[in-house]
Order: C-alpha cells, then structure tokens, then sequence
C-alpha cells in the first residue's frame, strides 16, 4: 500500500433510494448504492488514482462486507476501517423527485445500539495513527461524527493530531438534521445549539465547502469572502448552489464559476463529494496558499466536472468518474483543462 495522500473520515452507510416520486421506506423498487459523504469522497479520489485512507466503521453484516470490498476493490488503504460487532451499518432513506433531486427521511436497520457510524473507536484510531497519517497532505472531514457521542471524541482527536502535524483539513459542512434530531422534523435549519455545536470546528480547518442553504443558515451571508472573514484563521470557503455558479474565496482570491450540464440527470446523490474529491485532487499537485485567481479557478472547474459526471448514474459512488471522463466532459464545454 502506498503512503496515504489523503485521510477521509466519517460515515460509510447504504442511500436506499426510492423511485422517482416515491417513498422508499413503503413503495418499490427500491436501490441500495453505497454512500456516506467521507466514504463517496475516498472513493472517488481513489478513481482519481490517488492514495487515500478510510477512517469508518460498518457493521458485521452483508451490507458492510460488500463495502468493505469495495474500499478493497478501490484500493483505498484500509488500516483505518473499523468493523462493529453489535451495530449494523446505517441504512438511509433517500427520496427522490422527478429531476433527480434528494432529500434523506429517516433511517432504517437500527437494533436499538445505533449503528456503527456512531461508535468510531477512538482506541483503534490512535494505535493506527502513525500508519494512516504518514505523509498524509489532507483530511476530509464532515460534521455528522459530531452528532454521537463515541465517533465525536474520535473525530475532535483526529482533528487536533491534523492540526498538530500540518495536516490541511478540508471540511464539508454537510448538515443533513436527520442525524442530529431523535425525532423525524420538517425543520430544515440548525437550531441554535446546533450551530453552537458545530462552531469550533469551523475554526480549525484550512477549506470549508457548503451549500448556499448552509451559508445562510451558519454564516448570515452566501458570500464566500464575507464567510471567511468571521473566522480566526480566514479560510477558503466555496459556496454550491446545484446547478448555478459556484461562488469561491481562494487564498484571497474571490470568483465564481458556471458549472457544467452533463448529458443527462439521474441522480444528484453524490454530486457534491465527487466534487470534494476534485477539489483536493488537483490540490495535492499546488499549494492552498500560492494559489492564483487563474489557477483557483481551474481547480474549481475541475471539481464542478467531477460533481457533474455523477449525476448520470444511480448512487454516489458506482457512477464516480476517472480522470479520462472528466477530460472527455470538460472538453465539451470551452475551455477545457487537463
């Protein structure tokens, strides 16, 4: 196994998606495709060709042995993969309208232990550290680990040994309240103790990429300068918005960049880890820091071709990308890059 590049930690869980239009918990046919926003972004940056670790846990069970031998498969480096004995792997249930578009309703498969996303051991993490973190330039973090208590103090340690080491972290917001709430609620937005929670984090990281409705709801603004102002460190921050521009303040460099129609829209699920994966793909070849307008913008472009080509297919990870297919989409729009 080769020195990892890139740590990716959090969530590795099955999206069982509905028919268009459908629920999945009751109506049929039903898809179960591998997902987890951190699992999506190891994979795909592994089609990428780069070294990548896994830092999850997935249950004894078929659903977690099949995504173990997809890591496998993946030759994502598996030092970091725990296996839970007594919680299953989480099963989401992803609705889908239409167009394609997703929103998560609940869960299913928990046995009254959590699943096994909730209970990354930090024991095993610190024993493995020195194997995972060699040479390691980035970590990918989410901010669903905060929402249990066990995957919680594993996640803030790994967080303080990045920030030790020189490690860039690299965190997509990714506010999902399903996750947070015991109870199913129609309330999208964070609440205030929520918002409080996830705060220090945003503080210790060198990238924070979030949708436009995360912005308005933890920042006040959609305005990716005005973002990276009201923290300490100044961060590059990038602001999605489906299929409008990106807005981007990159090592003070400030944009935005029209994104990218592909063919045909199946299934947005994924779209925005595919794009992470780009985003840290082409920024393992240049310095966060040293960055220009002109190359900030073509990371950017890089990224909206990698979110882009996912959305053909069915689930986040099968329909990833390798290098080849985002050359092939970006030279059908102007100004392709290599």
């Amino acid at each position: 196994m080769n020195p990892t590049k890139v740590i990716s930690f959090g969530e590795a869980l099955i999206d069982r998606l509905g028919p268009l239009g459908g629920d999945p918990a009751i109506d049929q046919p039903v898809t179960n495709c591998f997902g987890g926003a951190p699992a999506n972004v190891a994979c795909a940056l592994s089609r990428l060709g780069v070294d990548v670790t896994f830092i999850g846990a997935l249950g004894n069970d078929s659903f977690g042995h099949n995504f173990k031998n997809l890591i496998i498969d993946r030759e994502i480096n598996t030092v970091g993969l725990q296996e839970d004995k007594l919680r299953p792997t989480r099963i989401v249930l992803v609705r889908r309208d239409h167009s394609g578009e997703r929103t998560f309703g609940g869960f299913a498969g928990e046995k009254g232990f959590g699943f096994a996303d909730q209970a990354i051991s930090l024991d095993q993490i610190v024993k493995d550290w020195p194997f995972i973190s060699d040479q390691a330039k980035w970590l990918v973090i989410g901010t669903i680990p905060m929402a249990s208590k066990i995957s919680a103090e594993a996640f803030s340690w790994c967080i303080q040994k990045a920030n030790h080491q020189g490690i860039k972290i690299v965190l997509d917001l990714n506010w999902r309240p399903t996750f947070w709430r015991s109870e199913l609620s129609k309330e999208e937005a964070p609440s205030a103790q929520e918002v409080n929670m996830i705060q220090p984090i945003l503080n210790k990281v060198s990238l924070i990429k979030l949708a436009k409705e995360e912005a308005q709801w933890f920042f006040k603004s959609v305005n990716p300068q005005e973002i990276s102002l009201t923290m300490p460190q100044k961060p590059s921050v990038i602001v999605t918005d489906g299929a409008n521009p990106v807005h981007w303040f990159i090592n003070k460099n400030l944009g935005n960049t029209n994104s990218i129609s592909p063919p045909k829209i199946v299934d947005t699920t994924g779209a925005g880890d595919a794009f992470t994966a780009g985003l840290i793909y082409k920024l393992l070849s240049a310095e966060l820091d040293c960055l220009t307008y002109k190359m900030a913008e073509e990371i950017i472009r890089f990224a909206i071709g990698c979110g882009a080509y996912v959305c053909q297919g069915i689930g986040a990870i099968d329909s990833q990308p390798y290098l080849e297919d985002i050359d092939n989409l970006l030279s059908l729009s102007s100004g392709a890059i290599s």
